[in-house]
């Protein structure tokens, strides 16, 4: 039976686990803390792939400390070997007396398997607690494992009349410097940024990660991430001289099968080349994702014009959008923030909810998600 004491470890436990925000892909951020007698006696959290696990490093800790102690995790705890030896296993060793998490693992590999383990050893178990901010945590991850797709966030920019860019193109700066490197920090937490082979002509981009170490809050041996760059280019237009290509970190081009036969030059310099069926010269949205969800990206940034952007709200590829409101107008005959059909009606309207509204620097952020049944 939960308790007002286990909300508030739990809390404690989610806080540690955002410490990993920028730094577990393809994992998902896990935090832990070993309680006993009303003291915290361990805490650790996962910091990268391949490391242990936020359990693990928690029982670290805890040393001897940890046997009778009670367990808060923020996610089941693992009971597979993969590159670590499962959580399970060092939870019962260490002779830990209560566990509880705050949500099921969705990896099918897991997924309830972990908790019965447990309680088949004697440990008293208890789940769901504060599941919905641990859910919160790792929305990439967990649509991926339940539903084979990453979690896509849409990142626009635009006047307080709605506009992306002048008529004559130019967009930059629409937004304050503190917004950019608000956006740097979406960038640094997404496995992926996106765009289209339109913005690549037009505004040749690097989309890196341009903050350090420190700005992120990371720890000084942890370099910044850099996401994987994919470019939607049906006919492989993307040059090799782009800037993109010469920056650190990597990059896929998306292609179709024909224009897959001029990829030499661009795969010298080290970019990745994926096919997939071009019709009408788009590429199918819905396949890009399962392609990325197949490369174990958890959370995409989409950054690209109105056209993609359109596309990928029309297809119901967008899971998140993050809206940057400057205070200044751009004109009529500016660019708008999305390409998608004539709506002649208000019943034709596509709803948003907004979950957030927060002031950065000059500019507002909203954060909103489609709503269609509301």
């Amino acid at each position: 039976m939960s308790s007002d004491t286990d909300h508030h470890y739990m809390a404690s436990a989610i806080r540690l686990a955002q410490k990993g925000i920028y730094t577990t892909h393809p994992n998902p951020r896990v935090g832990c803390l070993l309680v006993k007698a009303g003291k915290v006696v361990g805490e650790g959290y996962h910091h990268r792939a391949g490391e242990p696990h936020a359990e693990r490093n928690a029982l670290a800790d805890a040393g001897t400390q940890a046997q009778g102690a009670t367990a808060y995790v923020t996610l089941e705890p693992c009971c597979h070997h993969g590159r670590t030896p499962p959580c399970t296993d060092g939870l019962i060793e260490a002779g830990v007396k209560r566990v509880v998490a705050a949500m099921r693992d969705p990896n099918p590999l897991v997924s309830g398997n972990g908790l019965e383990k447990l309680r088949e050893a004697g440990i008293e178990v208890i789940d769901g607690i504060m599941q919905s901010q641990a859910e919160a945590l790792n929305p990439g991850f967990v649509k991926r494992m339940r539903e084979g797709m990453p979690y896509v966030r849409c990142k626009l920019a635009m006047s307080l009349d709605g506009r992306t860019a002048m008529a004559s193109g130019e967009s930059q700066w629409i937004t304050s410097s503190a917004a950019r490197e608000d956006v740097h920090r979406l960038r640094a937490r997404s496995a992926a940024i996106l765009t289209g082979a339109g913005t690549m002509q037009a505004d040749d981009p690097t989309m890196n990660v341009r903050l350090t170490a420190a700005q992120l809050g990371l720890e000084a041996d942890i370099p910044p991430p850099q996401p994987l760059r994919v470019v939607l280019d049906p006919q492989l237009q993307t040059p090799p001289t782009a800037k993109m290509l010469h920056q650190p970190g990597p990059v896929l081009l998306v292609c179709g099968d024909e224009a897959r036969l001029q990829a030499g030059p661009l795969e010298a310099i080290g970019a990745q080349i994926a096919t997939l069926p071009v019709y009408d010269n788009q590429l199918d949205l819905h396949e890009v994702m399962k392609l990325l969800a197949a490369h174990e990206i958890n959370e995409v940034l989409l950054e690209s014009g109105a056209v993609l952007a359109g596309s990928m709200l029309e297809a119901g590829l967008i899971d998140e959008l993050v809206v940057y409101l400057a205070p200044h107008l751009m004109g009529s005959g500016a660019r708008g923030l999305f390409h998608l059909p004539e709506l002649l009606h208000m019943k034709d309207r596509i709803p948003l909810k907004i979950k957030e509204i927060r002031q950065i620097g000059e500019d507002i952020r909203i954060t909103a998600v489609p709503s269609p049944g509301q």
